[in-house]
């Protein structure tokens, strides 16, 4: 799952609108901000195998304190303590904690079974949407088309830049999910986690960015 997160993130500002969308995104994607980090201090370990499935040439056979069930509950309580503490503002901690958990319920639903339920824990689950490039597609397609619909249901631009970054915006996740299917192998999983690091804190800034030129609706 790609898109898919990302559209938990835009979705999660129709029940939170006073929340930025920097951290509504964040959230979803946590445990993948998390996992190249984790690759890089090789604290978790995955490595390429071209038709592990048809979706994705990843064998992520080691990462369960990003994704495992355990920890994403652990790695939810502690951003959404850490957003409510700093902004005492409850729809947007829930929004966030429901956001990282909901990334392992995706994954498992994406995933071959691999997606671990705590550290040390030997059970392996995953539904293997992945086996199928189409209906891979069609799902995480579908989802983005809700959560973008949700955010645009909550708010409106307030100028060129909250009307033409946020449509770059998508354009480029839609580019980036397109192209990364149809890409070349990497040399390395290093190169896989460098990339996911840069790539990640450039689409959480322009997040932040446009959703500042972007006003709430009424309701």
């Amino acid at each position: 799952m790609f898109i898919g997160h990302f559209a938990v993130g835009f979705a999660a500002k129709k029940f939170a609108p006073r929340s930025s969308l920097a951290p509504l995104i964040a959230a979803p994607i946590f445990l993948d901000i998390l996992w190249p980090i984790f690759i890089l201090l090789g604290v978790e370990r995955a490595r390429i195998a071209l038709g592990d499935t048809r979706f994705t040439p990843f064998d992520l056979y080691d990462f369960p304190w990003s994704h495992s069930l355990l920890m994403s509950a652990v790695w939810a309580t502690a951003f959404a303590w850490i957003y409510f503490a700093a902004t005492r503002y409850k729809p947007g901690a829930i929004a966030i904690w429901i956001g990282v958990v909901s990334h392992w319920v995706f994954d498992w639903i994406t995933h071959r079974p691999d997606m671990p339920l705590y550290p040390g824990g030997s059970a392996r689950l995953g539904l293997g949407l992945w086996n199928s490039v189409a209906g891979t597609m069609v799902v995480e397609l579908t989802l983005l088309a809700a959560g973008v619909g949700l955010y645009i249901s909550a708010t409106r631009a307030r100028d060129a830049i909250g009307r033409y970054a946020f449509a770059a915006y998508v354009l480029l996740l839609l580019a980036f999910y397109i192209g990364d299917r149809y890409s070349p192998l990497p040399a390395s999983m290093n190169e896989v986690a460098w990339t996911a690091v840069v790539a990640t804190f450039v689409m959480l800034l322009w997040a932040w960015w446009f959703d500042r030129h972007r006003l709430i609706r009424d309701s």
